[in-house]
């Protein structure tokens, strides 16, 4: 059964478009952040996970970026799929390095450093984090739009990495376990292939826009936990 669209009073949509753009420079602005911070302080300790971070934090600006260019736009469905593309390839890209990040570490190639630096950035992440990818999906989802939901997808697998970076700078500190971060790592990478192959193709769940008289999704197929908030 085919998804029904639903029609969104124009002032609605105005309001949704600008949280949209407020949500992306924030993204932007604190992974900028973030980023120099995180390769910063792995150069000073010569840690590729903290540096990968720091590189996985300017993958995110390219996707928030990608949004924030096709919202400039009057129109901004006319921008959708090539902001979906520019995404995707953020996803293949992140899934990319941290495979390769992640196999260097089990193989033995480089061992993570203690960084409290490292650590503190990673903790911040998991306070901000969380809270705008639900913020932007959230906006997304109630605007229809797949750009959006994706981004706030990749918001997310930052959020991951967060953890897998705040747990291996842990665990190597206390435990000596150095390899901790770098399976977390593997399972997130497989996450970001699957979403940008579903980014790539335009499917978003949930994607209809939602009825602003009832709440409710028009849209089949979207029960399920990942359509949850």
């Amino acid at each position: 059964m085919s998804n029904t669209a639903v029609l969104i009073a124009p002032p609605r949509i105005q309001v949704l478009r600008r949280r949209i753009r407020i949500v992306v420079a924030i993204t932007i602005t604190w992974n900028v952040i973030e980023a120099v911070v995180a390769l910063i302080a792995g150069g000073a300790a010569s840690s590729a996970a903290l540096i990968g971070f720091g590189l996985d934090s300017i993958v995110e600006v390219l996707s928030a970026a990608a949004v924030a260019w096709q919202f400039a736009a009057p129109d901004p469905e006319r921008r959708e799929k090539t902001a979906l593309r520019v995404i995707a390839v953020s996803f293949f890209a992140l899934a990319i390095y941290v495979s390769v990040d992640a196999i260097a570490s089990l193989s033995g190639w480089r061992d993570p450093e203690h960084s409290t630096v490292g650590i503190v950035i990673a903790a911040l992440s998991l306070l901000v984090m969380p809270f705008l990818s639900w913020f932007e999906r959230r906006t997304g989802r109630e605007l229809g739009s797949a750009s959006a939901i994706a981004d706030s997808k990749q918001t997310l697998i930052c959020t991951y990495l967060s953890v897998a970076l705040l747990a291996g700078l842990l665990l190597n500190s206390i435990l000596g376990w150095a390899w901790a971060d770098s399976l977390a790592a593997l399972v997130i990478a497989v996450f970001a292939i699957r979403e940008g192959i579903e980014s790539w193709r335009g499917d978003a769940c949930c994607a209809a826009p939602v009825s602003v008289l009832t709440g409710e999704h028009e849209a089949d197929g979207c029960a399920g936990d990942r359509c949850q908030d």
